[in-house]
């Protein structure tokens, strides 16, 4: 009985990897809003009720590819990180892997970081993933514990409460230090959206190396 179920969980998992490996390529071609679970069937060669038995909806194959991208970009991220690096390698070695992620996987990256799909409600399942990459930016500034130099206001009081929150992935950093990760963290995400999604068109040629220059002004902002 028990090996009965190993098998049937086995080819179900190989089911489950088929249908997202054919998934990502619909999602390269028609986005997430085209993604369609009849479509894929008939690639696969089943019957668009079966289907039904891996993913009883669209939303949860979108929720499974999230899942993967997040996980995927996670692991990236955190095999970036090398013991001993000095924090502000270790953040240039975080923003590459963002970005070679984002650039190698460019409709995966627009699934999590893109516009929203219409009608699509991430549930909680995709929170720990996505924290991931978070939690290796957050060691990086906690490790450090920066002092930052003095060349922006100081965070006003109204956002006080969201710093104690944020500050959970970052034990030990000053409201100052805090609010400049989440600014620098802003500005990696942007930067990498501006050159997946077409602003740097006929404008910036050099990429990776702007890119580079960007993140290690920033290395400085944050105080690394």
């Amino acid at each position: 009985m028990s090996a009965a179920r190993t098998a049937r969980e086995r080819v179900r998992a190989e089911m489950v990897r088929e249908i997202t490996d054919i998934a990502r390529t619909h999602l390269a071609r028609e986005g997430a809003a085209g993604l369609s679970l009849r479509a894929i069937a008939r690639e696969m060669g089943m019957a668009s009720s079966a289907i039904h038995r891996y993913f009883p909806t669209k939303d949860d194959l979108l929720t499974a590819l999230i899942i993967d991208g997040y996980t995927a970009l996670g692991e990236a991220a955190e095999a970036s990180q090398r013991a001993g690096d000095p924090p502000a390698e270790r953040w240039l070695a975080l923003c590459h892997a963002v970005r070679d992620f984002a650039v190698a996987r460019p409709h995966e990256y627009a699934l999590l970081y893109g516009s929203p799909v219409p009608g699509y409600q991430a549930p909680a399942d995709t929170v720990a993933p996505a924290l991931r990459t978070t939690l290796v930016c957050g060691r990086i500034i906690s490790d450090a514990r920066p002092t930052p130099p003095d060349l922006a206001p100081p965070p006003p009081a109204a956002i006080g409460p969201d710093i104690e929150a944020i500050r959970a992935v970052m034990p030990g950093v000053s409201d100052d230090a805090v609010t400049r990760a989440v600014t620098a963290w802003t500005a990696l995400f942007g930067a990498v959206s501006f050159e997946l999604f077409g602003q740097f068109d006929n404008t910036i040629t050099h990429r990776r190396e702007f890119f580079d220059h960007g993140m290690r002004s920033l290395a400085r902002y944050l105080g690394l």
